[in-house]
């Protein structure tokens, strides 16, 4: 045993006592501490330290204590630790720890020692932070100390602390080599304890592991793959792994499987569209090219094809001579797979992609990129330039039962054990029970399908499209089935055999489908028309089969034959595959022009609607311009009517009391006669206003509204001269500007109140006011009543009084009570005709806030696109880099096998 354990397991005493003798051991170092003591320079402090260890092991700490503190040489440290022991065995933790953090020393046991009591303190006083601080120092400062490591992971472990576990196994890995201690590792990250720490924190503990065991290499990079693959350093893992393995070589000795196979999954995962190029750009090139190196024989030609794929696309970052090593790889690669399901499944995705982003690629098209699938049927289109030609060989062929009768339609007749007619358009699949022109969408195609033993037994479908002449000329359906076909059977009309017309149609379709076989039907027999024909056709198409027959006598055999001979030595799975191939290419076509045309359409559409927002202003300022002209001509003519009232009756009321001084007579009572006169005129009043004044006001109201009609129908004229010039230009009946005419009936009720009927006036005190001539008149007449010489001088008094007196005053009361519910009416005529236009004007308004909502839209949407084109582009792209990929191993002869 060594002294610093002796010291550390306080056995010290045994280098002053016999081992034998510890029985007697304290009496030993007694006898010893007297003899010490005698000596001249003695030197008593060991004695005391093997004392005080002694009465420490028998729990007399305070005598232990009371030893060591008078320890003076060179194992006083020691001594303060065993003090520090002490504290702690008798629980006085912050005295031991403030002697623990006292002890100066050399020695790395003592250290490591200080630091282990230390911890036990901290997590006995529960300070956790201190405890893991000082065990962490233990570990550095002396991590092959007996158990340190084991001490830090335990408590780690126990307190969860996974953080700093992980890193101790890390530098324990990357230290010592120990494969326990990358098992150790391994465990935390299947158990995803280092989720929350970078991958650069793991690079030399892999590198370190790589040159030790390739295979626990794998297995741990491996399980560091599939934790950070859901987390925020999924990238940066990608990045570090590609580091690490883009300067090794890749042993050979070592068989990839696993890391092949998270290469594979990986690249087609982050090419599928879920993140940007940009995203991508910095790893995909290394990732490629690790993948190229370390890729097993099941997924090498994957690594080629993509690698081959990727540079052809982005022509930067793939060294050359990994690029010569995939087309290396291509050519010694043996095929394998199912090309033509893989590639229906990338178009599958595509137009997927293009639905979400409002784009619609038609269901027909769908339908025939999917037939492609179908091996069982070749597909033959029948074109020619005559339809009764081309009709006629259907019926011998399939059937006169099966024909449909619309001749500008196309359709497909294919075998099948069950009956069914099928409508397939862009918009839908639609069985359907009878046909005619009218219920059929014209860019649609009929499927038919029912028992037809000669399609059966050629394993063929017929499509059938229009004749190739007239307007069906150059715009003919043939055109968007020639890439769905697998031959072309071109029948000949029997009355001009090989026109000039029917040569420039074939030649047409030669020009549109270079690769697509061209055969040509006759129904002629006759050898020297057929030897004719044959011989112009030839000098055109050379390689073509021509088969005459009589339309009198149809010779299947002799179709079959034909038949079998175009469908002989030709691979039609990958006809198809090229097919798919291209029916995707020009689907991705499409969608780029889709993104011009959208940021072409919103710039129009902001366009359009600004011009519209002008014109709806325009048109709601010249909707006020006749709102304000309506107001004034109605209410000047309603003031005009007015007036003409009040002119009539300012003068038609003085007139009309004036005439009751033929009531004054000599048997007048001329004490009375004023109040008689006075009702007279009342009467007389209210007579003229029921009689005369009110059915001539009634008149002229109703005048009055029919002239207010004349005005609205005008205004409402121009107003539909405007809507249709605004739905002309929506190309809808968007527009709609009617006005109120309720007003107008609103109006008569109105009229009618105020003027049908009887108005009561109020019986008003015409001759019985206090006047001087009236007070005259009244008083003379009371005197003089009852003289009859002075009656004739009273009578011509009043008669002269009352042909005479001005009425103004009356004529003006009474007009006061008369226009009262007239001037009510003249008020309320602004708010009135602006009711009249209030739906124009709401309609004009709303339409104007829709485009401007139009406009923000669109232009908010055109500059999202233009900020980012390449949430657009980037997509496009990847799909352009799937088909790269599909094209490179269709011609190593392998296919590429996607994982969703």
């Amino acid at each position: 045993m060594t002294i610093d354990e002796k010291l550390n397991k306080k056995v010290y005493y045994q280098t002053l006592v016999n081992e034998n003798e510890y029985l007697h051991s304290m009496k030993i170092l007694g006898d010893l501490y007297m003899e010490e003591q005698k000596k001249e320079l003695s030197d008593l402090s060991y004695i005391r330290f093997s004392q005080g260890e002694f009465y420490f092991h028998n729990r007399d700490y305070e005598a232990a204590i009371f030893k060591w503190e008078n320890i003076s040489n060179e194992l006083e440290p020691w001594a303060k630790k065993n003090m520090a022991d002490a504290y702690f065995e008798l629980e006085l933790l912050s005295t031991a720890e403030d002697i623990y953090r006292s002890i100066h020393t050399d020695s790395d046991v003592l250290k490591t020692e200080v630091l282990l009591q230390l911890f036990s303190l901290y997590i006995e006083q529960g300070k956790l932070e201190r405890a893991v601080e000082v065990i962490k120092e233990a570990v550095i400062l002396n991590p092959d100390y007996s158990e340190v490591t084991e001490i830090a992971r335990s408590f780690f472990e126990e307190y969860q602390d996974w953080h700093n576990a992980v890193e101790l196994a890390v530098n324990e890995s990357v230290r010592t080599g120990d494969l326990r201690w990358y098992g150790i590792l391994h465990t935390y990250v299947e158990q995803g304890k280092m989720m929350k720490m970078p991958p650069s924190d793991f690079s030399e503990v892999l590198h370190t592991l790589y040159k030790v065991d390739l295979m626990k290499f794998e297995v741990l990079s491996v399980s560091f793959w599939k934790c950070y693959k859901n987390s925020e350093f999924y990238f940066s893992w990608l990045n570090e792994i590609n580091q690490i393995l883009l300067h090794k070589d890749g042993s050979k000795a070592h068989k990839w499987h696993e890391l092949s196979e998270l290469y594979h999954h990986t690249y087609f995962e982050l090419i599928d569209g879920k993140y940007l190029i940009k995203e991508l750009s910095h790893l995909i090139p290394d990732h490629l090219t690790n993948w190229l190196k370390l890729a097993d024989s099941s997924h090498a030609l994957f690594a080629a094809a993509s690698t081959l794929a990727w540079s052809e696309i982005f022509t930067s970052g793939i060294e050359p001579e990994i690029i010569n090593k995939a087309e290396s790889l291509l050519k010694k690669t043996a095929r394998d797979g199912d090309e033509l399901e893989e590639g229906y499944l990338l178009f599958e995705s595509i137009a997927q992609w293009a639905k979400k982003n409002g784009i619609e690629l038609g269901k027909r098209f769908g339908w025939m990129v999917k037939e492609l699938l179908n091996l069982n049927d070749h597909h033959i289109l029948l074109a020619g330039t005559d339809y009764r030609s081309k009709l006629n060989f259907i019926q011998s062929t399939i059937g006169e039962k099966t024909m449909h009768n619309l001749s500008s339609i196309p359709a497909i007749y294919k075998d099948s054990d069950t009956s069914e007619i099928m409508e397939i358009s862009d918009e839908e699949f639609r069985e359907i029970a009878n046909l005619s022109e009218q219920s059929i969408h014209p860019q649609a195609i009929i499927q038919y399908k029912q028992p037809m033993s000669f399609l059966q037994d050629n394993k063929i479908a017929i499509i059938d499209t229009p004749a190739m002449t007239g307007e069906y000329k150059f715009r003919n359906e043939v055109y968007q089935y020639l890439q769905f076909a697998d031959s072309l059977l071109f029948i000949l009309n029997s009355d001009e055999l090989f026109s000039e017309k029917e040569l420039e149609a074939a030649l047409k379709i030669r020009e549109k489908a270079p690769n697509l076989p061209i055969h040509f039907l006759i129904n002629n027999t006759d050898q020297e028309v057929v030897d004719q024909v044959s011989a112009h056709v030839h000098t055109y198409f050379p390689k073509v089969k021509l088969l005459a027959i009589s339309t009198a006598d149809f010779e299947l055999n002799g179709l079959s034959n034909l038949i079998a001979e175009i469908k002989n030595n030709r691979n039609l799975e990958e006809e198809r595959i090229s097919k798919v191939h291209q029916y995707i290419r020009r689907t991705i076509k499409y969608l780029l022009e889709r993104r011009v045309e959208m940021e072409n359409s919103y710039i129009d559409s902001i366009k359009w609607n600004e011009e519209m927002v002008t014109k709806l202003n325009g048109a709601t300022n010249q909707l006020n311009d006749l709102e304000e002209e309506k107001i004034r001509t109605i209410k000047r003519a309603f003031r005009k009517m007015v007036d003409d009232m009040k002119l009539e009756v300012t003068e038609e009321i003085p007139s009309l009391l004036r005439t009751c001084s033929e009531h004054i007579t000599e048997n007048c009572d001329f004490g009375k006669i004023h109040i008689k006169l006075n009702d007279e005129m009342n009467d007389r009043i209210q007579n003229y206003m029921d009689e005369k004044e009110l059915p001539s006001i009634h008149d002229a109201f109703q005048n009055w509204i029919s002239d207010a009609r004349i005005e609205f129908e005008q205004s409402q004229s121009f107003l539909n001269e405007m809507s249709i010039g605004f739905n002309d230009l929506y190309n809808d009946e968007k527009i709609k500007l009617d006005c109120d005419f309720k007003l107008l009936d609103d109006w008569r009720r109105d009229a009618d109140r105020m003027t049908r009927g009887s108005i009561q006036l109020e019986k008003m005190n015409i001759l019985m006011r206090f006047t001087p001539a009236q007070f005259l008149l009244k008083s003379a007449g009371k005197l003089f009543n009852a003289l009859p010489q002075n009656k004739a001088l009273i009578l011509n008094k009043y008669k002269q009084y009352i042909e005479h007196e001005d009425y103004s005053s009356v004529s003006a009361a009474i007009l006061n009570q008369l226009l009262q519910p007239f001037e009510l009416f003249e008020k309320a005529l602004d708010r009135d005709i602006h009711m009249f236009f209030d739906h124009p004007f709401c309609v004009l308004n709303e339409a104007a806030e829709e485009a401007n909502k139009e406009i923000e839209w669109n232009k908010e949407s055109l500059r999202e696109m233009r900020m980012n084109p390449e949430t657009y582009r980037d997509p496009i792209t990847l799909f352009q880099l799937k088909l790269r990929q599909f094209e490179w191993m269709t011609n190593a002869g392998k296919a590429l096998h996607q994982y969703q």
